[in-house]
Formats: C-alpha cells, sequence, structure tokens
C-alpha cells in the first residue's frame, strides 16, 4: 500500500538543499517517489531521521548520583543501574531515541543484568527494539583485565574493610573471556538476533580494558566475517596517560594488525592527537562524537574540525548523557555544531553538510541501509518537524534547515517513521507505552538499590581511593 506526505519543505542534500511543496510516496518501506505538487495542510518540515551513532541503552545515571564526576569514577558508581529488567530499561532508552526522531540506534552494551545467559539478554534488546520500530546496531561490550582501574587495583582495595573488599570484587572482578569464547558468544548473538533491521557488531570495551589477544581476535574475526566493530578510544585524560606510559604507538598497532578499517566505529576520540587522526582518517573508520557526554563526564574537548579536516567521516551519538539526559539527538547535533563549526568566517561545515554527513556516517555505523538521503529506492526513514512551531514567527522566508539548527529539539519532532512504518507521533512511542514502562522501571530501581546499601556504603572511601590512584599512576599533562 502506498503512503504518501505532503511536506511544505524537505530536505534532499546539501548540494539541492530544500525542496518546497513536495510529497512524498513510499511503499514496503521504501521511498518510491518525490514529486512537486503538495496541496494545503499544516506546514511541515521533512528531513532524513537522525541516528544516535554511540549509546548503551542503559538507565539515566543522575538518579543514582552519578553526577559531577570523571568516567573512571562513574563507570563504577552506575552499577547502581545495573538493568534490573533487561527488556524494559532497553525499551525505555530505545523508544526515548525513537520518539526523539531517531530511525537507529548502536547499543554498545556495556553492562549486561547478570540475570540471564548473555544471548537471551541480547534477544531482550532486540525485542525492545522490534516494538519500539527503530533500528539497532548490537555489540555486546567486552573486556579482559583493568576491571577498577587501568592497572594494579592492589593499592585501591589494600586497606579496605574485608568486607568492603569482598563488595566491590564481587561487582565488579569477573573471570576474563577468552577471545575465542567472545568470538563464540557473538556468533550465537548473531544467528539469535541479526536481521535487515538488527545489525551485530563486536566491541570491545576500549584498549585499555582488552588485550592484544583480545584486540587481535577482534581484528581477524571483523576482516573475514565483515562484521563491524565499535569500541570506544581515548575518551578520557586518564586513558591518553595509559596510553602514553603503556601504549604509546597504540593507534599505529591497531592499524597494523587490522583493526582500523572502513568496518569501525570509533566512540569519543577525544585525546587523539593530529597523527592518530590521520591514522584514522586512511583506514577508513569514523569517529563518533558525544558533546554532551564529554561536558558532564569532563572528558574534554574533542578535536572534530581537525579530524574532518584530515578526512575522519564524523557522525553524533548521544551516549546515554545528552544535555538534559532526554536523549534529544538533535540539540545533541546543535551542540556538535556550535562548538565545532568554526571561528569567525571560517567554518568548519554548513548546518546542511554536517547534518547530511552524521546521517550518512551514523547510518554506516549501525549498518543501516543506505545514505539516508530521501530519494527514490532508498529507505524510508524520515521525520516530520512542525514548521508551524519551528518557524514560529513567520515573518519571512527562512531556510528551514537554518532554522533547525538555531533552535530545533524534540519537542517540534511531530512523526518518526522508519521502513515505512511510524513508530512516534507527537512525542509517543507507537509499539511501547513508554511512560508506563517508566513508571515499572522506577519502581524496579528504587526496590534494587537497597539491596545495593553495602555498595553505597563502601562509595566514599572508594570514589577518594579511586581519585588518588588515577591522580598518582597516571599524571595527566
Amino acid at each position: 500500500m502506498v503512503t504518501q506526505i505532503a511536506a511544505t519543505s524537505l530536505f534532499r542534500d546539501p548540494d539541492r538543499g530544500v525542496s518546497d511543496n513536495v510529497v512524498l510516496r513510499h511503499d514496503r518501506g521504501v521511498i518510491t517517489d518525490i514529486s512537486e505538487g503538495a496541496g494545503p495542510g499544516p506546514r511541515s518540515f521533512v528531513i532524513p531521521a537522525f541516528v544516535n551513532a554511540h549509546d548503551h541503552a542503559r538507565a539515566t545515571a543522575s538518579s543514582f548520583g552519578a553526577v559531577g564526576m570523571p568516567l573512571e569514577s562513574w563507570i563504577l558508581r552506575t552499577a547502581l543501574g545495573s538493568p534490573v529488567d533487561p527488556y524494559l530499561t532497553a525499551a525505555s532508552a530505545l523508544a526515548r531515541s525513537a520518539k526523539a526522531g531517531c530511525a537507529a540506534m548502536m547499543v554498545h552494551y556495556t553492562r549486561p543484568s547478570g540475570t540471564m545467559p548473555l544471548v537471551d539478554e541480547a534477544k531482550a534488546v532486540a525485542k525492545a527494539a522490534s516494538d519500539v520500530g527503530i533500528r539497532i546496531a548490537f555489540a555486546m561490550a567486552v573486556r579482559d583485565r583493568n576491571p577498577i582501574v587501568y592497572g594494579d587495583a592492589e593499592p585501591v582495595l589494600s586497606g579496605l574493610p574485608r568486607e568492603d573488599r569482598k563488595t566491590i570484587e564481587d561487582l565488579f572482578v569477573r573471570t576474563p573471556i577468552s577471545p575465542k569464547a567472545y568470538i563464540e558468544l557473538t556468533d550465537a548473538i548473531a544467528a539469535a538476533i541479526a536481521g535487515p533491521m538488527v545489525d551485530v557488531q563486536l566491541g570491545p570495551a576500549g584498549v585499555q580494558w582488552c588485550s592484544k589477544p583480545l584486540l587481535e581476535a577482534v581484528a581477524e574475526n571483523s576482516a573475514r566475517t565483515g562484521r563491524r566493530i565499535h569500541m570506544h578510544l581515548l575518551e578520557t585524560v586518564y586513558q591518553r596517560a595509559w596510553a602514553d606510559q603503556n601504549f604509546p604507538d597504540m593507534v599505529r598497532w591497531l592499524r597494523d594488525v587490522g583493526f582500523l578499517s572502513e568496518r569501525l566505529t570509533l566512540a569519543h576520540c577525544v585525546h587523539a592527537r593530529p597523527d592518530e587522526l590521520e591514522m584514522i582518517a586512511a583506514s577508513g573508520a569514523r569517529i563518533v562524537t558525544n558533546f554532551s557526554s564529554n561536558m558532564h563526564l569532563r572528558s574534554g574537548l574533542a578535536p572534530i574540525p581537525g579530524a574532518h579536516k584530515c578526512g575522519c567521516p564524523i557522525t553524533v551519538g548521544v551516549d546515554g548523557l545528552a544535555l538534559d539526559e532526554d536523549d534529544d539527538i538533535l540539540r545533541e547535533m546543535r551542540l556538535v555544531l556550535m562548538v565545532h563549526g568554526g571561528l569567525g568566517f571560517e567554518a568548519t561545515w554548513t548546518p546542511a553538510e554536517m547534518f547530511a554527513l552524521a546521517i550518512r556516517n551514523g547510518r554506516r555505523a549501525t549498518g543501516a541501509p543506505g545514505t539516508g538521503e530521501l530519494a527514490a529506492g532508498n529507505p524510508a526513514d524520515y521525520v516530520v518537524i512542525d514548521l508551524d512551531r519551528l518557524d514560529r514567527d513567520a515573518i519571512m522566508p527562512v531556510d528551514p534547515m537554518a532554522l533547525l539548527f538555531a533552535r530545533g529539539n524534540a519537542s517540534l519532532v511531530k512523526e518518526v517513521v522508519v521502513a515505512g512504518k511510524t513508530i512516534a507521533r507527537e512525542g509517543v512511542c507507537s509499539g511501547v507505552d513508554l511512560p508506563v514502562i517508566e513508571q515499572e522501571l522506577r519502581a524496579m530501581y528504587r526496590a534494587n538499590v537497597g539491596k545495593l546499601h553495602s555498595f553505597q556504603r563502601v562509595w566514599p572511601p572508594l570514589s577518594q581511593r579511586l581519585e588518588g590512584w588515577f591522580e598518582q599512576q597516571l599524571t595527566c599533562e
């Protein structure tokens, strides 16, 4: 059945810009035609659907007191937010992204619930994505070293009462998975959930958390199978210092073992240096920038203009820490443009160029088909923006893409269509009841936090010891 939507304005691409008064038609999830001649109706601006190219599908961190601290403390503190129900947790995060306008989202699954086998947990996440109607990339994150600090944790743990030490070790120290077992796990997850709407990827957490044999196994499997890889890289000043002290040729080594390739997406790269960016660019790997997350965690300002200038494909992620912790990908893209868009008359990119790059590279990162461009033959993944509210004054004609990057946010999203199906309308998800899910999750988390009172009790001395370890062991210039 052919569906059509009239658009007052429709964004095509940076070269052709915006077309006015057109009709977009699609059938069985594919755009069939875009033609002139839209009749009168509500003013709307139709654009390619957004992509949240780096996320973890988790609960909002501030609710668990993970506020105003660097990643190295924050990542331990968020143990209080481990999924209490994998399906509900994923559904809430995916639905927030969907109603904000995302057709696709990366789920780098860093903190399993521990309540079920990992393949079953992946199935629960995939079921949530299916119910929401969003495309996902799924990577079970893996680490096989440094569970507490980037090195020997004994100085942090020694001297703690035996019960407190046991609490920390029970939460964070696990028997490492072997490289072979991780590849087999990824294969099993792919067999269980991969399909047109789910791209299963390899997900090493980061070089400081992964041994060379594990990274080599991931690189070999990716090269042999074509499977994509998603990994954090050089997110914080402490990771930079760790690399300088322990692995000074890290990016070159990743290149030489075949880890760097067009199949790879790297999150953050806040502290990547120009020569490292050049190697990443030459390989075809993408960088996902997560501006608000970097600010929340005091990680620093990423060298995005330099990365773009040397040819790195750039895209944007929310990382579960948008400015207001509301998963507003449009506001996140605006922040990236504002912060990295240039100085004076020297512009890094126009809003249209930045938007098109983020969508195209985001779809490559998540395995979503096509470039995202609204054209016949491409997937019908689009967002309808309320043009009356965006252009609220209607004084004179203004480029709606310029307006979108001047004042746009998720509240302007009227409809979100993925693969030809409406998954959200006027801020309400079609496939799941988000308010009910969030209410149920809050009750479960409140009950669960009470079971973790021992970790809450040990947190003050643990956080002090963490700070001392990183400041003493990894000095940052």
